[in-house]
């Protein structure tokens, strides 16, 4: 995936100094925290003490920035050749000098990393310290440590039996199921190029609110990818406030939150596998309403972002 119009900076001489006695040890634990609730406001790393991380802590460097909306600044970030993720998962994000670690989710799949050693990171403005800086100081050339972690991914290996994902986000919670949504893509066209011998892809819907059209990140290429294999793949955007929408974007957007009844209709007890991402709110929400409709409560995965 290229992000047209990106700064990118020059990375002949960037070389990432190899991972060794800076290696940052953790506890690997396999349970996911369903409930995590409190009135005082926990940071990044209590939310996701319980949840798997790597050992590793890699340095990497920012090699490009664009603004992919008013709010939300999107980063290209060159890795250490040995980083790696899955679809779906977070890194804690290190700032020199900074004692605040931030957390935040690829939106970028693990085929961009493997073709052009990079990841993407999307954060939306706020007073928190790491997000501040990504947005008031961060420059190309910043250097940065990252750490992967989180239980919340897609990652099938070829022998499994296909599923059909639905994908519900609110907000920035557009992160991780965006890049599940491209990483789907990317083994969809790794089958057909392996004659159907390959992964098994069933069908991807994604559904999407956000407050208006300009906060629907990463709109266009979404539908991309929608028309590229519009036998598997499908979107629906929300807006909650009313807007002026453009005619190309005018079939897929509708006015109001999201309803039972879309989801309803790509609910399959038997086969569907259903991915939420947003605010705690509307994550209980949904969950409810998916159980409601006899989507099994082992099917209903979710990430709550603060």
């Amino acid at each position: 995936m290229r992000v047209p119009g990106i700064l990118i900076s020059t990375l002949r001489s960037f070389s990432l100094p190899t991972p060794g006695a800076g290696l940052v040890r953790t506890r690997m634990l396999g349970s996911f925290t369903r409930c995590m609730s409190s009135k005082r406001k926990m940071d990044h790393l209590e939310r996701t003490a319980s949840n798997y991380r790597q050992n590793a802590l890699y340095p990497a460097e920012v090699c490009g920035m664009i603004n992919e909306s008013e709010t939300v600044k999107r980063l290209r970030i060159a890795v250490h050749p040995d980083f790696s993720f899955k679809a779906g998962q977070w890194v804690d994000f290190f700032i020199p000098g900074m004692e605040t670690v931030g957390g935040f989710s690829m939106c970028s799949n693990p085929g961009l990393l493997q073709r052009e050693g990079v990841i993407e990171l999307a954060v939306k403005y706020t007073t928190h310290p790491p997000a501040h800086w990504i947005h008031t100081m961060c420059a190309l050339g910043s250097r940065v440590d990252l750490r992967v972690g989180g239980n919340f991914f897609f990652d099938p290996s070829p022998a499994e039996p296909s599923v059909d994902l639905l994908l519900v986000a609110g907000g920035v919670g557009i992160n991780p199921l965006y890049s599940i949504l491209l990483h789907s893509s990317d083994l969809l066209r790794l089958n057909r190029t392996a004659g159907g011998q390959g992964y098994n892809i069933g069908s991807v819907h994604i559904c999407y609110s956000a407050k208006n059209i300009q906060e629907l990140l990463f709109k266009h290429s979404i539908i991309e990818v929608c028309q590229e294999f519009p036998d598997k793949f499908s979107c629906g955007f929300h807006v909650t406030q009313s807007t002026d929408v453009d005619q190309h974007l005018q079939p897929f957007v509708n006015c109001g939150r999201i309803t039972p009844a879309e989801l309803q209709a790509h609910v399959d007890p038997k086969r569907t596998l259903c991915y939420l991402c947003g605010p705690p709110p509307m994550i209980e929400a949904f969950s409810q309403t998916l159980m409601d409709l006899g989507l099994p409560k082992d099917r209903i995965l979710f990430e709550k972002w603060w």
